[in-house]
């Protein structure tokens, strides 16, 4: 399920000018898009703990994928741009849901195996957006049109998503009045871990959505190597995922966090300054290397705080990291509209700086635990 919902998203979002020139959308028309995707993940994420709390994680999160990938479908389809809207929305719902849902089911995971195991989920993530990216610039490369392309790679990645569906782990159900009401915002231990998600998530946001245009548009890269970018910061998550949970086991999530947000600054600083495609190529790998394990540490320690069922945990803290992933993007569109995108990921730059400030303040969770 983490590997169908990197690939499929890395996948549309490489073609992303793409669809800007099937529906004649500029930069600001492609952020208001993306805020109509944001805006139905948002009204989704906080009642997607109560429903994982009454139905099971295993069951949202098999129906939220096979949802997900039916709306992917339909993009090249819409009549034109309000419809594209209603699919966009219904995209960000299902989005919303899944996420939520899916690490529900990783912390149970990661409670049975008693130790950190959450980044080697999410690596798995980031290894599906880096194959979906690559995958973008390889119809790209070849000139496939967008819906030969997204038919293809949601129609092979549907049956992976039924098969992964049957294999989940079993939820046990909870009595609703020991979880509280259906819509729950997150709690005052919590906001800190939401605050520091939130930077993040802008930063992985970004460079999803606007890290082609920005090799494309603005350093003037090939169409077949803008969507590299993408991959190559995807390639940098996976990669520090990978080691992420035995980094976490053996410095502890404080340590992990200070120095992972100055990498991602490091890394930022490296793809604004020196204009060029492959300088930002490697600033973008950089980037997802200081990235990695923050999320990851994020949804742990909400999943594991106590006296909070899993996917209510996450639900909460997705409502304020989440947001920075989806909001993030069509604000750096509008920002772009009215100055530059180069001028606009400055602002990403800017949330970096203050992830930075907030992590060493983080408690997080024991080595080891």
């Amino acid at each position: 399920m983490f590997f169908v919902n990197g690939f499929i998203y890395a996948s549309w979002v490489a073609r992303l000018p793409r669809i800007q020139e099937l529906y004649g959308l500029d930069n600001g028309d492609t952020g208001l898009i993306l805020l109509v995707a944001s805006v139905g993940a948002l009204l989704a994420m906080p009642f997607t703990g109560w429903l994982i709390v009454r139905t099971g994680s295993d069951r949202v999160t098999a129906l939220a994928a096979l949802l997900f990938l039916v709306w992917v479908a339909l993009i090249p389809l819409a009549p034109g741009v309000v419809v594209l809207g209603l699919v966009f929305f219904g995209m960000g719902a299902s989005t919303g849901i899944l996420d939520v849902a899916m690490n529900a089911q990783a912390v149970l995971v990661e409670q049975a195996y008693r130790r950190p195991i959450m980044a080697s989920f999410h690596a798995v993530f980031s290894a599906g957006m880096m194959l979906g990216a690559g995958s973008g610039a390889l119809f790209t490369q070849f000139d496939m049109a967008l819906m030969p392309h997204l038919l293809i790679v949601t129609g092979l990645t549907f049956l992976l998503a039924v098969w992964g569906g049957r294999k989940l782990l079993p939820d046990p159900l909870r009595e609703p009045d020991r979880e509280g009401g259906a819509f729950r915002l997150p709690n005052r231990a919590l906001v800190g871990v939401g605050l520091i998600a939130f930077c993040c998530m802008l930063g992985e946001g970004a460079m999803a959505d606007w890290s082609t245009n920005y090799l494309e548009r603005t350093a003037g890269a090939g169409k077949a190597v803008a969507p590299l970018g993408l991959a190559a910061f995807s390639l940098a998550m996976t990669t520090g995922r990978l080691f992420g949970d035995r980094g976490r086991a053996r410095w502890g999530d404080r340590r992990i966090l200070v120095y992972s947000s100055a990498l991602a600054l490091v890394g930022m600083s490296v793809a604004l300054v020196w204009v060029q495609p492959l300088i930002i190529i490697a600033g973008f790998f950089v980037v997802g290397l200081g990235l990695a394990t923050i999320v990851p540490i994020a949804y742990s320690t909400a999943g594991n705080t106590p006296g909070i069922a899993p996917g209510v945990g996450i639900s909460m803290v997705t409502t304020v990291g989440y947001s920075g992933f989806l909001f993030g993007p069509p604000i750096i569109g509008f920002l772009a509209d009215w100055q530059t995108l180069h001028l606009a990921l400055g602002f990403v730059w800017i949330l970096f700086l203050v992830m930075m400030v907030l992590t060493p303040a983080f408690g997080g969770t024991q080595p080891g635990r």
